[in-house]
Order: C-alpha cells, then sequence, then structure tokens
C-alpha cells in the first residue's frame, strides 16, 4: 500500500505543478503576453455573456474583494473587461469581457478542451466511471480543505 500512496502522491504532486506551467506556456501566447495564468483565471470566472457582479466573481474564485479589485484594475486597464456600476444600487460593480476578453477567454477554453480530449481518447467505456470517481474524490478534498482553512483563518 506504501508503494501506491508513493505514486499517487508523487503523480498528483507532479500533475498539478506541470499542468499550471504548461498552461502558462499555453495560453500566454503572443496576442496574450501581457495576461498572467491569475488574469485567465479571473477572465474565466467573469465567463461571456453578461458577466457577473464583483463579489459574486470574488466568491467563485475563492478570494477577497481587494485581490479581485486589484486584479480587475489591472485587465481593464488592458482593455480585456469592462466594468459599469448597478443602476439600482451604486455599490454594486458589474464586470463583462470586452471583445479583446472574449478572445482570451476563448483561448484558455481550446486549451482546456484539448487537454480533455487527450484523456477521453485514452480511457474506454469501462475506465471512465474511474475517472469521475477519483476526481469526484479529489474536488471533495480541495473543497473540504479549501473551506477548512478558510474557517480556521477566520477563527484566527
Amino acid at each position: 500500500m506504501k508503494d501506491a500512496y508513493e505514486v499517487i502522491n508523487h503523480t498528483l504532486v507532479s500533475l498539478i505543478n506541470e499542468i499550471w506551467e504548461l498552461e502558462e506556456k499555453a495560453i500566454i501566447t503572443e496576442e496574450f503576453k501581457d495576461l498572467t495564468n491569475n488574469d485567465m483565471h479571473v477572465i474565466e470566472a467573469i465567463g461571456l455573456g453578461n458577466g457577473g457582479n464583483m463579489s459574486a466573481i470574488a466568491k467563485k474564485l475563492n478570494i477577497t474583494m481587494g485581490s479581485l479589485t486589484t486584479a480587475m484594475n489591472s485587465l481593464v486597464n488592458k482593455k480585456y473587461v469592462e466594468r459599469h456600476r448597478s443602476e439600482e444600487d451604486r455599490r454594486v460593480v458589474f464586470v463583462r469581457l470586452t471583445a479583446k476578453g472574449v478572445r482570451a477567454y476563448r483561448h484558455h477554453e481550446d486549451y482546456h478542451r484539448q487537454m480533455t480530449q487527450a484523456i477521453l481518447d485514452k480511457l474506454d467505456e469501462k475506465e471512465l466511471p474511474v475517472l469521475l470517481k477519483t476526481l469526484d474524490a479529489l474536488d471533495e478534498f480541495f473543497t473540504g480543505y479549501s473551506q477548512k482553512e478558510f474557517a480556521q483563518k477566520k477563527d484566527a
């Protein structure tokens, strides 16, 4: 069992680091050289269409409003995002992607599609439920760990 633990642990740590590094190389092309990985994930959280309000996006990214405001200021200055205040409540700020932001979103989305398709191409129908169960367990761990960390920081 220890061998399986070591292999799984090593693979997970390597994958996390490699995905982060490779994603940056894949998505930060000449057209998007002014963006960081974090910028791309903010763009992804804003999404297509009418966008959303700042507090909902901060919650989705699990970051503070201050951190999101800093990121948004940068993305607005780079012309990927536009923001406007609510007519009903001037405290509420809405953001949405510009045409340039939509191109960045689509580029990032394509990278994720290729990554996911590469995995699906290697699996047969019997293997897919095992992968889904494994990914679900990882998601539960990260969600639970994140919530536990947030609660501990809040209590401190």
